[in-house]
């Protein structure tokens, strides 16, 4: 078996564990039952179509186990592609004190206006060359990542924050601190260091434009910035994320006229961009 065939049968295992286990809740364990959302909205029920509700049921049974399984898939990627992943893995070293604070400073003047009328806009190269003048007594630090991932062949070692697509500025603050103290370790730990988004709901990084990750990392052009394809072909290697939504569409026409059958009880529509036989 060839490596891109390893890739595809690890992502979409991944798939199929997920979706077998939604089907299940969405069918068996906690389905949809009109007279329940009846009792319970009259008015809702009185004014919009069971369909509807029935839709949003299973998208949040469906949403919510997403986010961690973007971490798993990440891993079987690195594992068939750089060599060896590993989901929440512990890197501990050491940064200078003055490194620390200065790491605080920055993030706070990314936060608070101050002085001037507008907070200051973010740049990585110019945060990261700041923080690494500072010196100080050497101060333990841990840090439990995403996803680390090592490159076998070239001896290469990076750690991955992967976020959802479009983030909270909270977990942006937090995971650019993670990001700066992995690159002011010494000695380092990682070769690299990145804020990963799975895909683009914007389609290209130019286009990218969610506000909240906007105040801590300039989207479109901090090196440590990985969305969607960037991210994939950096843990598998030159077209990986192609071969990764080829993996996905492959199974995914089963668990969609699963969904029409057995879930809302029709017929799956014919698609224009499927032969009929």
């Amino acid at each position: 078996m060839t490596d891109s065939e390893k890739m595809k049968n690890a992502i979409q295992s991944v798939i199929k564990n997920m979706m077998d286990r939604v089907m299940d809740r969405a069918l068996v364990t906690d389905p949809f039952i009109a007279e329940k959302h009846h009792a319970a909205r009259p008015l809702y029920a009185a004014l919009v179509p069971d369909e509807i509700f029935k839709g949003a049921h299973f998208e949040r049974r469906f949403v919510t186990p997403f986010g961690n399984v973007w971490e798993l898939l990440a891993v079987e990627v690195a594992n068939a592609g750089l060599g060896y992943g590993k989901q929440g893995h512990t890197i501990q070293g050491v940064v200078k004190e003055e490194r620390l604070r200065r790491m605080s400073e920055v993030l706070n003047r990314l936060e608070h206006k101050g002085k001037e009328e507008r907070r200051v806009k973010p740049n990585w190269s110019e945060e990261l060359s700041y923080i690494l003048e500072g010196g100080g007594e050497d101060i333990p630090v841990t840090i439990v990542c995403d996803v680390y991932a090592e490159d076998r062949r070239n001896n290469l070692r990076y750690a991955f924050e992967l976020k959802a697509p479009l983030p909270n500025s909270d977990q942006s603050k937090v995971t650019k601190e993670k990001i700066f103290k992995l690159y002011s370790m010494e000695p380092r730990q990682v070769d690299g260091a990145y804020y990963a988004l799975p895909y683009n709901p914007y389609v290209t990084r130019e286009a990218y434009s969610w506000s909240f990750p906007a105040r801590w990392f300039n989207m479109q052009e901090d090196e440590v910035v990985l969305i969607g394809e960037e991210f994939w072909d950096k843990l598998g290697g030159t077209g990986t994320y192609q071969a990764f939504i080829s993996a996905v569409n492959e199974i995914g026409e089963k668990y969609r006229n699963s969904i029409y059958r057995e879930f809302l009880g029709m017929e799956p529509p014919i698609r224009p961009d499927k032969p009929l036989f």
